[in-house]
């Protein structure tokens, strides 16, 4: 359940009275991995943060964790690596984040077990007891 934080009005200078938007907290269970554990200091928690979705929630983690650079890229050859074979139509369907919301390489963040890019991205809703995983290295083995 959603737990709202705050519904307050405000005076204008008009002295007209506005109601402000309500905030809402949720509550999310971080499972981190590899150098993000290490880095964090823990391998699970539960985090409260003001917000609804994965951005809000990557921006309260991040500013509590200085874990950002170690799971985010802020430009697209940050988010690639060199080696890979290119492949002009690779099978299936492929998705990824906009340039500044993509992992790092052998990074990613998954929302209760899926890649974020394959819901919404950061725009991802999140509800209490939501599973998010910060991991690096992520490593996927046929």
């Amino acid at each position: 359940m959603k737990t709202p934080t705050a519904e307050r009005a405000e005076t204008t200078a008009a002295g007209e009275t506005t109601a402000t938007a309500e905030r809402v907290e949720t509550t999310v269970e971080v499972k981190l991995t590899g150098h993000v554990r290490s880095a964090a200091g823990t391998h699970r928690t539960e985090f409260t943060f003001e917000g609804e979705t994965l951005r809000a929630f990557l921006d309260a983690f991040f500013a509590a964790y200085d874990v950002r650079d170690l799971v985010i890229a802020e430009r697209e050859a940050d988010a690639t690596t060199r080696g890979w074979a290119r492949v002009e139509r690779p099978p299936g369907t492929w998705r990824k984040n906009p340039e500044g919301e993509q992992t790092r390489p052998y990074a990613r963040v998954l929302v209760n077990g899926v890649f974020n890019e394959n819901l919404d991205g950061f725009d991802t809703r999140l509800e209490d007891g939501d599973r998010v995983a910060l991991m690096k290295p992520f490593l996927f083995c046929l």
